[in-house]
């Protein structure tokens, strides 16, 4: 029993002592070579290369085993299928679509391309007025009324300036026509002028054509063409002032509706340039009405002063109407409102037409630039650029509309674009 006893301890003493692991036996491994380490001097080490190819194996090994049915099973979705997969029909239809859809939409909006321009022409009028009816507002009158006052305004100053022009230009218009064989007679006693006639039979034709009023008509093309281009006038005319009145009346909801297109996080700085933005194209407008009260008013005094009182409101309407074309409307003001005064009287033309080059170097580099230094930042060349190519595109309306969008467009640039830039 004792010798049973300690045999037992001597099992259970080997088993709970660590195994020693025994001694790699000379046929397994690599045979040292003399004066390198694994030599007798130096005893030699294992390689970890066949571990870490064993560790791979294992891993793929445990990849394709497959998965316990007991634990879920995570499906991938499958990827995009790549173009060279589909049939040569289904690609040529899904372009054709692409290129069908594209079209009527470049289609729609050239259609509308009138609508939009007006819509745009209506928003940036109302941003124009909307400092004239904040300022009633805040007086204590209730914003729907204060912008009845101003719509009221705007009627009066669109029937006053019909009523001041309409007549002058029918009277014109016919003292030119009874005036036409006079003026021919006279052209005929020039000696240079005879000869081209006596060759050509120039005034004859030309006599023909405006007692007849022929030439009413072709200019127009024709009595329904004339009352195709009235009809687009009056229509244009309405729809700006309708438009412009329900801009004006739900302003402030505009503004809330386009804040809340920007995300929740970056809805403060969208507020701030949105703000901005409204405010270049109000302090544009508002500036632009300045400029056009100046010029029509100067106009309206000059003429009453040198003698030109009969038609001093209706030219000084017309420099109204032409002062907020930009760049080319003061131009075309000054020649119709000088040559009207040249027809009087050859003195009275010559001071006019100095006058208003004198007055549009003021305007140029005195008012304009004092009126517009907050409002619009856009450096010289590029103002004339846009109006110019708004002219172009949309005519007088893109024109009008060219500086304040470029405005808009360089305020976005300095404070989005520019930043991102140099934070990468």
């Amino acid at each position: 029993m004792t010798g049973d006893a300690s045999l037992d301890a001597d099992d259970g003493a080997q088993r709970d002592s660590p195994r020693e692991e025994a001694p790699a036996s000379p046929a397994s491994s690599p045979r040292p070579r003399p004066g390198t380490p694994g030599s007798a001097a130096t005893p030699p080490t294992v390689s970890a290369e066949p571990r870490r190819w064993w560790r791979k194996l294992r891993r793929t090994s445990s990849q394709l085993t497959p998965a316990d049915p007991e634990l879920p099973q995570v499906v991938e979705a499958p990827g995009p299928v790549s173009l060279l997969y589909r049939s040569p029909f289904q690609i040529g239809f899904l372009i054709t679509m692409g290129g069908l859809v594209a079209f009527g939409l470049l289609a729609a909006l050239a259609a509308l391309q009138s609508v939009l321009v007006l819509g745009l022409l209506s928003l940036y009028l109302a941003l124009g007025l909307s400092p004239l009816v904040d300022s009633l507002h805040r007086s204590g009158l209730r914003r729907g009324f204060a912008v009845a006052l101003v719509a009221v305004g705007l009627l009066v100053l669109i029937a006053l300036g019909a009523w001041a022009v309409l007549p002058v230009l029918t009277e014109q218009v016919n003292i030119t026509v009874q005036n036409t064989a006079a003026y021919l007679q006279t052209l005929r006693e020039n000696p240079q002028v005879a000869g081209l006639d006596g060759q050509f039979d120039l005034l004859n034709r030309v006599t023909s054509v405006m007692t007849s009023g022929a030439w009413i008509e072709g200019l127009f093309g024709g009595i329904l063409g004339a009352s195709m281009a009235i009809a687009n006038i009056v229509f244009s005319l309405v729809v700006t002032l309708v438009l412009t009145l329900w801009f004006l009346a739900s302003l402030p909801s505009i503004k809330d509706t386009i804040y809340q297109l920007a995300p929740a996080s970056r809805r403060p700085r969208a507020k701030y340039l949105a703000n901005e933005v409204f405010r270049r194209i109000s302090g544009y407008m508002s500036g632009l009405f300045t400029i056009v009260v100046l010029a029509s008013g100067s106009a309206f005094l000059f003429l009453n002063v040198v003698g030109l009182g009969p038609y001093s409101l209706a030219l000084s309407v017309v420099v109204a109407l032409f002062a907020f074309i930009p760049i080319v409307g003061p131009t075309l003001s000054m020649l119709i409102v000088s040559l009207v005064a040249f027809s009087n009287n050859t003195t009275i033309g010559i001071v006019t037409l100095v006058f208003f080059i004198v007055y549009q170097q003021l305007d140029a580099y005195l008012l304009q630039p004092r009126v517009f230094q907050r409002s619009v930042n856009v450096p010289g060349p590029l103002i004339v650029l846009a109006a110019i190519s708004g002219g172009v595109l949309f005519g007088i309306a893109g024109a009008l509309l060219a500086i304040p969008t470029v405005a808009s467009l360089l305020l976005l640039y300095r404070e989005v674009v520019i930043p991102a830039l140099d934070r990468a």
